[in-house]
């Protein structure tokens, strides 16, 4: 009853070595993980604009199992994720992060294979405005999603972010003998 009346959005803030990430979850799922180092508004703005009538509480323990798989992936250990999420989108946008977690640990694809995949490929620029709106940075890997050239396009949580994802799953998949192919 609390729950409909008080809707709660969960948070957190996970500090690990030069990653300082803020996190939230609804009581389904994983809903926001923001960008590295940026403030407490990212995360407040966001809530604010989707749910405005939803309360943010800090609670590190509710939030623990999804940054536990999200520290496993920092250190390389981890390549998929088992957390559930709540994703708040159009059909379209869901449509497309989905998509987005189909393409595996270490390996891109461009925003017209996204297009391609979820049948619309002529919805290139709606892919890259979806991508772009992806709320679960990471975990949701919109950092996976380059140029069709091959060149790095943006990306919600800045260049710096999305190069040292793609190089720690390089240098995890290089490590494993597996190079990465574009």
């Amino acid at each position: 009853m609390e729950e409909k009346n008080n809707p709660k959005i969960y948070w957190t803030l996970l500090a690990h070595e030069e990653w300082n990430l803020y996190m939230a979850a609804t009581s389904k799922g994983l809903c926001y993980v923001g960008s590295q180092n940026k403030p407490f508004e990212e995360l407040s703005d966001w809530v604010e604009g989707r749910f405005p009538d939803n309360v943010l509480v800090q609670d590190d323990k509710k939030l623990q199992p999804y940054a536990t798989e999200l520290v496993e992936y920092l250190q390389g250990e981890r390549k998929n994720f088992t957390i559930p999420f709540d994703f708040h989108g159009t059909p379209f946008q869901v449509a497309v992060w989905n998509a987005l977690c189909e393409i595996s640990y270490g390996q891109t694809q461009s925003y017209s294979d996204i297009a391609s995949y979820i049948q619309k490929p002529a919805a290139i620029r709606a892919v890259g405005a979806a991508i772009g709106a992806n709320p679960i940075l990471i975990i949701v890997p919109c950092h996976r999603v380059i140029g069709k050239n091959g060149s790095l396009t943006g990306y919600r949580g800045g260049l710096d972010m999305k190069t040292q994802l793609l190089q720690l799953e390089r240098e995890r998949s290089l490590v494993e003998g597996r190079p990465l192919h574009a």
